[in-house]
């Protein structure tokens, strides 16, 4: 009876795995801004203190994608001046771990990975602005996150679990981890009136 617990448990952790990579990507979405929501319910137009962001992002990769944080100070203009990633992936280079984690999980990065800051693999992003007090008080969730986050399972906790937590800290509402990570980008903005 064990083992057939255990078989049907597999079973259903792949059939998960393979459902979540069953449709393609669209080709680049446009960037989204928006300018006068910090915290979710904090609506402000104008305001003058937003010098900081927060961007959920996703990218293309030779799989499915990646979702993945960057955050800093804005400069004039609304360019960043300083940028910090932060997202959840297997902690190697070699394809081996990556493909090991759909099946049990496996040491994870919680850091920037290839790809993350070149513009020509961005699929989807929303970009928030913050106060300080907002900016701060998010970057200290991410290095909670970042210092607990030690392993990656592509159907329980992947790279969209991981900013699912970070939105819902600042209290928008997250989609569910098992879309593509452009899917789950924009799904993240349109949910939460992006």
């Amino acid at each position: 009876m064990t083992l057939f617990k255990s078989r049907a448990s597999l079973l259903f952790l792949i059939s998960l795995a393979i459902t979540s990579c069953q449709s393609e990507d669209k080709p680049p979405l446009p960037r989204y801004t928006s300018e006068y929501r910090g915290y979710a319910g904090t609506a402000q137009s104008g305001r003058s203190d937003a010098r900081y962001f927060i961007e959920f992002r996703s990218r293309y990769a030779l799989t499915y994608g990646h979702s993945y944080v960057i955050f800093g100070q804005l400069g004039k203009g609304g360019r960043p001046i300083t940028q910090e990633v932060a997202g959840l992936a297997p902690a190697s280079n070699d394809p081996a771990p990556y493909v090991l984690g759909h099946f049990v999980p496996v040491p994870a990065e919680t850091g920037a990975s290839d790809g993350d800051l070149e513009e020509e693999y961005r699929s989807a992003s929303w970009r928030v602005k913050l106060t300080e007090a907002e900016y701060r008080k998010t970057v200290a969730f991410i290095r909670q996150l970042q210092a607990k986050s030690k392993l990656w399972q592509a159907s329980v906790y992947n790279c969209n679990a991981f900013v699912a937590e970070i939105a819902q800290s600042m209290g928008y509402k997250a989609p569910a981890i098992w879309l593509r990570p452009q899917q789950f980008i924009t799904k993240l903005r349109e949910m939460n009136g992006g």
